[in-house]
């Protein structure tokens, strides 16, 4: 039992059109790979597929799945909103792999042990698990960004999108949740998950690294490392 794929996506709520609605061409480039990370999941023939994203606490959510998107402008319902409602970022989960059915919140203050505890726990849920992980960069990266402009935000973002790339769970546990706090990265607790799920070594790739109105939003994928043969 354990982690074969994974996709990492941001979660601004513009990724969805009707919310965006002028501005949606801005991110049309982000919504493709994120398309394609999705895709990824799709095609890596998995038992489970588990959405991960940051909230208040740390809980398994119980479906229905889904909620609405009123509270950013747009009544628009996103799976099943019968239920208790999803936070932000499990919510743009549900609206880009609405086939999912098994979400998972994690604590914005978690920290690192215990959200690898928490990866480790999802990765041996069945024989084959994948993870959609959501999560932003930091929110600093100009004087008009969500949290200002903070000299440390490229600098991190860079470290990050290199870990993703390089699918270096190491590097994303040792991600610190102090500095990620300052930089308003709403990413660090759930990619630390996902380190804490990686088991064994896999392929990485960075599908999207960039920073529009001042978040770095990073798309990547991970693989398993298939045996090869001499």
């Amino acid at each position: 039992m354990s982690l074969v794929a994974a996709a990492v996506c941001p979660h601004p709520p513009l990724l969805v059109p009707e919310v965006a609605a002028g501005a949606a061409g801005e991110l049309d480039d982000l919504r493709a790979a994120c398309r394609a990370a999705v895709a990824h999941l799709a095609n890596a023939s998995v038992d489970s597929l588990i959405v991960v994203g940051s909230d208040t606490r740390t809980v398994r959510r119980a479906a229905p799945f889904g909620g609405t998107l009123s509270p950013w402008g747009i009544d628009l319902p996103v799976g099943d909103p019968s239920g208790e409602p999803l936070p932000l970022s499990l919510l743009i989960g549900a609206w880009l792999a609405p086939g999912a059915g098994s979400f998972q919140s994690v604590a914005a203050d978690a920290t690192p042990q215990q959200c690898a505890d928490l990866g480790r726990e999802l990765a041996g849920e069945a024989d084959r698990v994948a993870l959609l992980v959501l999560g932003d960069g930091s929110a600093c990266r100009t004087e008009k960004a969500p949290g200002f402009f903070d000299e440390r935000a490229e600098g991190f973002d860079a470290a990050v999108a290199s870990a993703l790339a390089g699918a270096d769970a190491g590097a994303l546990a040792a991600v610190d949740p102090g500095t990620a706090a300052d930089l308003w990265a709403a990413g660090r607790a759930p990619w630390q998950v996902l380190a804490g799920a990686a088991d064994r070594q896999m392929a990485g790739e960075l599908l999207y690294d960039a920073a529009p109105y001042g978040v770095g939003y990073f798309v990547a994928t991970w693989s398993e490392r298939l045996a090869t043969t001499e």
